[in-house]
C-alpha cells in the first residue's frame, strides 16, 4: 500500500499502528525481554476475542432467522478462529519457568480468570452452571458485556429451535435419512465446544510447563488446578446425549 491514498488513508493511519504498537508497555524493572512476548500473546488472544464474539453474534442472529446454511458458514469461521487462537498460545511455550519467575511479581494481582471477552465467549456459548456463575461473580458485579449473553439463550437453545422448527429431533440428524445441513451444523457446533476444550488444556499443559502443578495464580486461582477443572464443561449436552442413547438403545 502506498504511503497515503487520495482520500488520507494509510497503511498505518487505517490500523492506528502508533497507537497499537504504543500498547505493550512491561511493568518489571530493568524491563525483562521475555515479557514482551507475555504481552503480545496475550493481548493478541483479546484482539481474537473481540472477533470471535463477532462471529458468535452471526452464528445467533442466522439460527434466529432458521438459516441453518447461513449459520453453518459462519461456525466453520468460528473454529477457525478457535484453532488460531489456540495455535498462537504455543507461543508462551518459549517463556521458560525461570525468565517469568523474574518479573511474574510485577503483574499483581492481574489473572486472565479477569477477561471479560474470555468470560463472555463463555457466556454466550452457552455455560450457566454455578461453578462458572461463582467464578463470575468472584471480582465482583458481574460485567455487563458478560451479563448481556447470560440474559440470552444459549447457543443449544438456538439450535434445539431451528431443529424443532425443520420438524425434526437431535436423534433424526443421525439416525434419520442424510447427512443432512443439520447434521452438519451440529457436529460443526461440537468441533467449536472440542476447539474451545483443547485450548483448555493447552492453557492447562502451559501454566503447569511454566510454573508447576501446585503454583497458585496471580489472580488468587488455584492456577492449573482451577483451569483443569474447565476442560470437561460441555456447551452442546443434547448433542453428547443423542449419541449415548444411540449405544443404548442400538
Amino acid at each position: 500500500m502506498s504511503e497515503a491514498t487520495p482520500d488520507g488513508v494509510s497503511y498505518p493511519s487505517y490500523l492506528a499502528l502508533d497507537e497499537l504498537l504504543s500498547l505493550q508497555r512491561p511493568r518489571s524493572q530493568p524491563v525483562h525481554p521475555d515479557e514482551l512476548l507475555f504481552i503480545i500473546v496475550h493481548q493478541a488472544s483479546e484482539l481474537w476475542f473481540k472477533v470471535i464474539l463477532h462471529e458468535l453474534d452471526a452464528v445467533v442472529a442466522s439460527l434466529a432467522k432458521f438459516d441453518a446454511q447461513r449459520a453453518l458458514w459462519h461456525v466453520g469461521r468460528l473454529n477457525a478462529m478457535m484453532r488460531i487462537v489456540s495455535s498462537q498460545l504455543s507461543s508462551l511455550e518459549l517463556l521458560p519457568p525461570q525468565h517469568f519467575l523474574q518479573f511474574r511479581s510485577f503483574l499483581g494481582t492481574s489473572s486472565g480468570s479477569q477477561s471479560v471477552q474470555f468470560r463472555a465467549i463463555e457466556a454466550a456459548s452457552g455455560l450457566r452452571e454455578p461453578h462458572f456463575i461463582a467464578a463470575l461473580e468472584a471480582h465482583g458485579p458481574v460485567p455487563e458485556q458478560v451479563k448481556k449473553y447470560l440474559d440470552q439463550p444459549t447457543l443449544q437453545d438456538h439450535l434445539l429451535g431451528l431443529i424443532e422448527h425443520e420438524g425434526t429431533s437431535v436423534k433424526q440428524l443421525y439416525v434419520g435419512p442424510g447427512p443432512t445441513t443439520l447434521f452438519f451444523l451440529a457436529e460443526a457446533f461440537l468441533e467449536y465446544e472440542q476447539g474451545f476444550a483443547e485450548w483448555r488444556f493447552k492453557h492447562v499443559q502451559l501454566v503447569e510447563r511454566v510454573i508447576g502443578l501446585g503454583t497458585g495464580g496471580t489472580g488468587g486461582t488455584l492456577g492449573a488446578r482451577y483451569l483443569a477443572k474447565t476442560v470437561s464443561q460441555r456447551f452442546f449436552p443434547k448433542l453428547w446425549e443423542a449419541r449415548g442413547e444411540m449405544f443404548v438403545s442400538g
